[in-house]
């Protein structure tokens, strides 16, 4: 399984002026922005992070799953939630043909934790010997950071202004997140249970 994030989140996306009030940063002087990128970078950072951890997409992107085969014939979890939509799914052959599948012979179900592709007959197609199987989605919660909920915005916060504050003290770096981080998070990281299954 390959994941590959396809489009950036835009800087105008990142909460840049939040996490400065947060941080408490001076404001009213000709050097304001100075900090910007450095700042934007840290949410960046942070928002990785919890992401990573949870597995939940926190602003909208693109993705595309690459698989070798269906982990079920009844239903393909997608490693990523929410999911918003399934642009396409299209199976290719070991010469790189594409053969698309058809919307109407599938349909996303979603989920919190464990969005999934089932089939709208009784199995999904089979995939050419040495093929793949490529599907492209969107993910996350919505089109902006209001849409984030709540406890996962502060623990963005409370990483990046972590990182912001410690960036001077590389003997951190392995020390893992902080208490109050892992306690915001902790309701949204997905159990697998058996390996996850099919779903």
């Amino acid at each position: 399984m390959m994941l590959i994030e396809q489009t950036a989140v835009p800087v105008e996306a990142l909460p840049v002026q939040a996490l400065k009030d947060h941080l408490r940063l001076g404001s009213g002087f000709a050097e304001d922005s100075l900090q910007d990128s450095l700042i934007a970078t840290f949410l960046r950072a942070a928002m990785t992070t919890i992401e990573g951890r949870t597995g939940k997409v926190l602003l909208p992107r693109r993705y595309l799953l690459v698989l070798e085969d269906w982990r079920s014939d009844e239903a393909q979890a997608l490693p990523v939630a929410p999911v918003a939509s399934v642009l396409s799914v299209s199976l290719f052959t070991v010469d790189d043909r594409e053969i698309p599948l058809a919307a109407s012979g599938w349909r996303l179900v979603r989920d919190r934790h464990r969005p999934k592709i089932v089939p709208t007959a009784s199995v999904l197609p089979t995939v050419p010997q040495g093929g793949r199987i490529e599907i492209r989605f969107e993910a996350g919660f919505g089109p902006d950071w209001a849409s984030v909920p709540a406890d996962l915005a502060q623990a963005v916060m409370l990483l990046a202004a972590d990182y912001y504050e410690n960036r001077y003290e590389p003997g951190l770096a392995g020390a893992g997140l902080p208490w109050p981080v892992v306690g915001l998070i902790e309701r949204w990281r997905t159990v697998r249970v058996l390996g996850g299954g099919a779903a």
